[in-house]
């Protein structure tokens, strides 16, 4: 049987995980953190939140030592708790990075209609009172289409691409951060919190799970990594994917209310980049800005591809879907159906245009942290020395903390009707697909 190519080093590893973390989140919805949390609560939001992920992130960094498998929290979870967890943990980490893929689709029109004014026509329809302009579906489906074809053709190109896409986004931002704080002014600051301290930076964290997704996903490449790779290399790449991670995004978000009086910009179209052009009078720090944009676009794109085409590879070959999900590409040795098949969802799901950019980050976030729970729990279940089975319950504690600040009515912030009905819809398609295996598995046993 064909196996996956094995070329991944420790570099790959930080660019898949880093990569597939931070997207255009700091650019596309920066007023929506900065409305909720405003400046202060906005950065400590983000510190307090990608804090509490340390503890997670070492669990992960165990388990998969332990078992480099590309099922991920499927293999952790199916070790100690019945298929029907596993399965469910499973399918709902495949929802945390497959949402992200129509995330980046939409937002590339976005960002191409900015640069391009003219691509803010032909509108086709409109949902929950957005337009969808055709320019901004064919941009977007065509970088479906190329990162579709660059991940079935081999793990080493999507693996260059990945970390030259990192490394750039990396070195513009240093650019264009420290150029544009540099003419800013504290007065810009206030307000420091929008609602009142404590909740300020609570609808702050509740995001984090969404903007913070990706360190795992290390996990979902294991199988791939080179002959001679020291599992060692993945725990030094999942913590340094969520150190890098806080930084960039803390930096960012005092860097942009630093820069600008942000509370007068947040109506505007890419805050970010209208903020530091406020800062410099100057329009080039813009294009610096919208060249890590796109940068950084495309790496984390790239990243939630390989960890959703990965992860249903993994669950096709335990028979937990469809078993053609596990074919492994006889030449270019990847999973090419399940990749075919997250390209073609993405390009099914960016028809319903940018209405959907907040709402997915809201059901992304719990779906995140259902997944982070779950392996947790199952590290504390395998009974490690004592001092890590503390860490595990931190990371359980952790993770349903984080589940139950969206979906607690009394909590503000909590999920709306629409997010409900998204997260219903997943869990149903889930159900329908795991009854139809089971029945299969039954009938063909008989």
């Amino acid at each position: 049987m064909t196996e996956l190519a094995r070329k991944l080093r420790v570099v790959d590893y930080f660019t898949l995980g880093w990569g597939t973390m931070v997207g255009v989140g700091w650019l596309v919805v920066m007023d929506d953190w900065l409305l909720r949390g405003g400046a202060l609560g906005g950065v400590l939001g983000f510190a307090i939140g990608g804090a509490l992920l340390l503890p997670i992130g070492y669990v992960y960094g165990q388990l998969v030592m332990a078992m480099p498998d590309a099922a991920g929290e499927v293999a952790y979870t199916a070790k100690v708790f019945p298929q029907a967890i596993s399965f469910a943990t499973g399918w709902m980490m495949v929802l945390s990075y497959f949402i992200v893929c129509p995330w980046e689709a939409v937002a590339i029109g976005k960002i191409a209609g900015y640069i391009f004014p003219s691509l803010d026509s032909l509108e086709l329809y409109r949902i929950a009172g957005r337009p969808v302009y055709l320019p901004h579906l064919v941009i977007g489906l065509g970088l479906i289409a190329l990162l579709t074809v660059l991940n079935y053709r081999g793990i080493g190109l999507s693996a260059t691409f990945q970390n030259w896409t990192t490394f750039g986004t990396l070195a513009l931002f240093v650019v264009f951060v420290a150029f544009g704080a540099s003419k800013g002014s504290a007065a810009n600051l206030p307000p420091l919190f929008t609602h009142g301290g404590f909740v300020s930076v609570l609808l702050v964290m509740q995001v984090v799970p969404y903007y913070m997704t990706g360190y795992e996903s290390v996990a979902k490449a294991a199988e791939e990594r080179s002959p001679g790779f020291s599992g060692r290399g993945f725990f030094t790449a999942i913590w340094m994917a969520i150190v890098v991670g806080i930084l960039f995004y803390t930096i960012v978000i005092a860097a942009v209310a630093y820069a600008a009086p942000w509370r007068r910009l947040t109506g505007e179209k890419f805050m970010t980049a209208v903020a530091f052009e406020y800062a410099t009078g100057s329009h080039w720090i813009v294009r610096v800005i919208l060249a890590a944009a796109l940068l950084s676009l495309f790496k984390v794109f790239n990243g939630n591809l390989v960890a959703a085409s990965r992860l249903l590879f993994a669950m096709g070959r335990r028979g937990l879907v469809e078993r053609k999900l596990a074919a492994v590409h006889p030449r270019n040795q990847t999973p090419s159906v399940a990749v075919i098949c997250v390209g073609v969802a993405t390009a099914a799901c960016m028809f319903l245009g940018d209405a959907i950019l907040v709402p997915i980050s809201e059901v992304g976030s719990v779906a995140s942290a259902a997944g982070w729970l779950a392996a947790c729990a199952a590290y504390y279940r395998m009974g490690p020395a004592p001092r890590e089975r503390l860490v595990a319950a931190i990371g359980v504690a952790v993770g349903l903390g984080m589940i139950l600040m969206k979906i607690v009515p009394a909590i503000p912030g909590h999920f709306s009707g629409y997010e409900w009905l998204a997260l219903a819809v997943w869990g149903l398609i889930g159900l329908g697909l795991g009854w139809r295996e089971r029945a299969l598995a039954v009938a063909s046993a008989k």
